[in-house]
């Protein structure tokens, strides 16, 4: 048995129902922070560029369009593990050096929310999308 045969066994049979809940709420979250990305452009490439990252307008483009599709997938369950994954180097960065460098306490920082969104990224990486999710529905249903 594969390891992530292992890993979708387990995950089926102890994957309480409110985690549903929670799993729509991440979603809903990179949505809307994928809408204020692309409303906001400008300040995400100044972010970028006052942290020393890589800064342009590909770039920011395409964090805003990860931080929507995976959103978008994230809220019905649909390629939950690929989806969560695409967004944990976004996060890695926005906690390990965007949020540290201003400040965890910082009146402006987003520290906190941005580790919480990133602990429930790999939570559903490892876990999937869940018995209520259109991964178990395609995966129960193959036609």
């Amino acid at each position: 048995m594969g390891m992530l045969h292992q890993l979708n066994q387990w995950s089926i049979t102890h994957h309480p129902r409110w985690l549903v809940i929670l799993r729509v709420a991440l979603g809903l979250c990179l949505l809307l922070k994928g809408i204020l990305f692309i409303s906001n452009a400008v300040v995400l490439q100044r972010v970028l560029e006052v942290n020393n990252l890589p800064s342009g307008e590909a770039l920011s483009a395409a964090i805003a369009v990860v931080h929507l599709l995976g959103g978008i997938l994230l809220i019905p369950g649909l390629l939950t593990r690929w989806a969560a994954g695409a967004q944990i180097p976004i996060l890695i960065v926005a906690v390990f050096f965007v949020n540290v460098r201003r400040g965890v306490f910082a009146a402006e920082s987003e520290f906190s929310f941005s580790l919480i969104v990133l602990i429930m990224l790999v939570f559903f990486t490892v876990e999937g999308g869940g018995p209520l999710s259109l991964d178990d529905y395609f995966r129960k249903n193959p036609k």
